[in-house]
């Protein structure tokens, strides 16, 4: 026996190992309980009934379900979680076996990747279920844990929520405040002009002006209809014949009048005080017509906001563990062993091949 042992000491080792191993999980190995729970992410928005570029890239809840997973296991959350259950202390503890104890003023990436080990976080994507298990030494850490993970990741999300959906609405709110000094400037600049040319409409004012000089025009035609019919019958110097004069003339003066504040070359004729004012006008209600569909966008904002806002929904809360489950003593030793034959006889095999070199 010794001589085999001493023509193939690798096996001696892997002996070694497997009974060490045994002996680890079965005896030395200190029990860890697990704390489970299932958590999803609920809010008030509305489904997306039909598919799109942006909620494919962005996964939709599946993607709040990882920023949340992500938080759970950052150095922040292992900050707070030491802050308040002092993991540092459980983890290092002399009761625990020297090779699963957290070593003494680790730095915190030595802590982080320790509490990776500690606690799983993953995601259930046929489901949209995050599962959640915190293993600690003592059932109540445990709990603890699986406890203030749900808490903390609830506000967070929450937290994410609020700040994006108040940057939102104060984004519109200034919108509107800008909107509403353009329509106020709109405004003023309509009231100077109407006081500055003492007219509430140059438009209308133009429209009635034009109405005048038709029913002027009729009248012109009336009267010289009157002086052709007049004037087969009676000479030019007759007394009706230059009173009907007299009044064409006076028709005449009046119709050119009017045609003058209607239309001119220069100064201000309705017609250019007409196109100010429409200018003026269209403006006015472009700035309106803006401001209204602002507080409209405004109002959306709000009510998309609130429905914007998360709940982790518990589906199981964090159990509390009665007995250990972890670490699986047999389960381990089982791979353990099946690793290190295996490794044996990778060794036996590079031993024989030499061998047969050699010979």
């Amino acid at each position: 026996m010794s001589t085999r042992l001493t023509r193939h000491p690798h096996w001696f080792a892997v002996a070694l190992a497997i009974l060490g191993a045994a002996f680890y999980w079965s005896l030395i190995a200190t029990d860890r309980y697990v704390s489970e729970a299932n958590v999803v992410l609920q809010s008030a928005r509305l489904p997306q009934t039909e598919l799109s570029v942006s909620s494919i890239l962005s996964g939709g809840m599946s993607g709040d379900l990882l920023m949340l997973r992500d938080h759970l296991l950052s150095v922040d959350m292992l900050k707070k979680l030491d802050d308040a259950l002092d993991l540092r202390a459980h983890y290092s503890s002399d009761a625990i076996d020297w090779f699963a104890r957290l070593g003494d003023d680790v730095p915190m990436e030595h802590f982080h990747d320790y509490y990776l080990r500690r606690v799983e976080v993953e995601l259930d994507e046929y489901a949209h279920v995050l599962r959640i298990k915190a293993s600690a030494y003592d059932p109540e850490t445990a709990h603890a844990i699986a406890t203030m993970l749900l808490e903390e990741g609830e506000a967070h999300m929450n937290l994410l929520g609020q700040r994006l959906a108040a940057e939102q609405v104060e984004f519109i709110e200034r919108q509107v405040a800008d909107l509403r000094k353009r329509l106020d400037q709109a405004l003023e600049n309509l009231l100077a002009y109407q006081n500055e040319q003492g007219l509430l409409s140059p438009t209308a004012t133009a429209e009635g002006v034009s109405s005048i000089i038709s029913a002027l025009e009729g009248e012109l035609a009336s009267l010289e209809a009157q002086r052709r019919a007049l004037g087969k019958s009676q000479s030019p110097r007759a007394p009706a014949m230059v009173r009907l004069q007299s009044q064409i003339d006076a028709l005449e003066a009046q119709i050119r009048a009017e045609r003058a504040r209607l239309a001119a070359r220069s100064g201000s004729a309705l017609n250019r005080l007409a196109a100010d004012y429409e200018t003026l006008q269209l403006q006015v209600d472009f700035a309106r017509e803006m401001y209204s569909s602002a507080l409209a966008a405004l109002e959306s904002t709000r009510v998309e906001a609130a429905r914007s806002l998360q709940q982790v929904s518990v589906l199981q809360s964090p159990t509390r563990p009665e007995y250990a489950t972890e670490p699986a003593r047999l389960y381990n030793t089982t791979v353990f062993a099946i690793l290190a034959l295996l490794g044996g006889l990778i060794a036996h095999l590079l031993a024989a091949i030499v061998h047969d070199h050699r010979d």
